[in-house]
This record gives structure tokens, C-alpha cells and sequence, in this order.
């Protein structure tokens, strides 16, 4: 009896371990959205997040050299993004897929950071963004400095259409 009880139980945080769409940086939560605005975090568990229309992988790869975009997704031209804001760390490209309301940026993670994205404004001109990076520091365990880039997705009320895109940045302690 005692093994079935220790079976089942494995099961069940196996399974928890297991649903989801999107794959990103270690240590991140979950993420939430509105219909007028969203969020999405890059999680530690491949599939963990809420959002049920975001792809299961994102849909552009990166790389130091340039990105690799693939044929049904559809670059915003660079004029479209105000990036002004972002430091260095930050790539300064988006990228649109699905129905036009699906919006890829990258945001910085790795070590003890966590990214996640939020579309923090909307109007008929314009659709603000801001990436942000939570720095845990987890009680006795030492965190590597290793930054990499995450794609992250977020879903807009309307398609970006023509509307400009403004990029910013946000540090927050978790």
C-alpha cells in the first residue's frame, strides 16, 4: 500500500511538472494576461505558462550572428521600433506571428534572473512593452552571471498592424 501511495504521488508532481506551452529562463513563474493587455514569462519547466494561443516553442531562434525567422513569421521593421530606452543587454527586434496579435521580443535572463514581458499600453497609434528582469537570490546557493537572450511572447488586444512598437525595461527583486 505504502508503494502505490508513493507511486501516485510521483505521478501527480511528475504530471505537474509537464503542462504548459513555452519554454525560457530558469527559475521563472507563470504568466497572465488581460485582453487588453499581456504577459509572458519565460519559464523554467518547458510548456509552463497560461497563455493557451502562444506557440509551444517561440517561433524565432537566436543567435549572436542574426536571427533565424521563420517564413510564417514577419519581422517589424526596425523604423516601427522605438528601442531608445533599452541599454545594450536588450536585442531591439520584435517579431510578429499567428493572427497579427502575437508579438516575440527578448528579454534577459539566466543565472538568478528571470524575464518576462508585458504590454503595459495600447492605442490605435502605438503598443508599449516592457521587458522585465527579476533578480531572485535564492538563501544559500550561489547564482552563475551568465546573461542570455529569451524570447518572450506576448498577445495584444488588436494585430500590431501599423502601429509603432516602444520597447522599455524594468528591474525588479523577487
Amino acid at each position: 500500500m505504502r508503494h502505490a501511495v508513493a507511486a501516485v504521488a510521483l505521478a501527480v508532481v511528475l504530471a505537474g511538472c509537464s503542462s504548459g506551452t513555452q519554454t525560457g529562463a530558469p527559475g521563472s513563474g507563470s504568466s497572465s494576461g488581460s485582453p487588453t493587455s499581456g504577459t509572458a514569462t519565460a519559464p523554467s519547466v518547458p510548456g509552463s505558462g497560461t497563455n493557451p494561443t502562444a506557440p509551444a516553442q517561440p517561433p524565432v531562434s537566436i543567435s549572436e550572428e542574426k536571427p533565424v525567422v521563420p517564413p510564417n513569421v514577419t519581422p517589424v521593421p526596425k523604423e516601427k521600433v522605438d528601442a531608445t530606452s533599452l541599454s545594450d543587454t536588450f536585442r531591439t527586434e520584435a517579431y510578429v506571428f499567428g493572427d497579427g496579435r502575437d508579438v516575440e521580443v527578448f528579454g534577459v535572463g539566466g543565472g538568478c534572473k528571470e524575464a518576462r514581458a508585458e504590454v503595459t499600453a495600447q492605442s490605435a497609434e502605438v503598443v508599449q512593452i516592457t521587458l522585465v528582469t527579476i533578480t531572485k537570490q535564492p538563501t544559500g546557493v550561489a547564482c552563475t552571471q551568465e546573461i542570455r537572450q529569451v524570447p518572450l511572447t506576448v498577445r495584444l488586444a488588436a494585430p500590431l498592424g501599423d502601429r509603432r512598437l516602444t520597447l522599455e525595461s524594468r528591474e525588479e527583486t523577487g
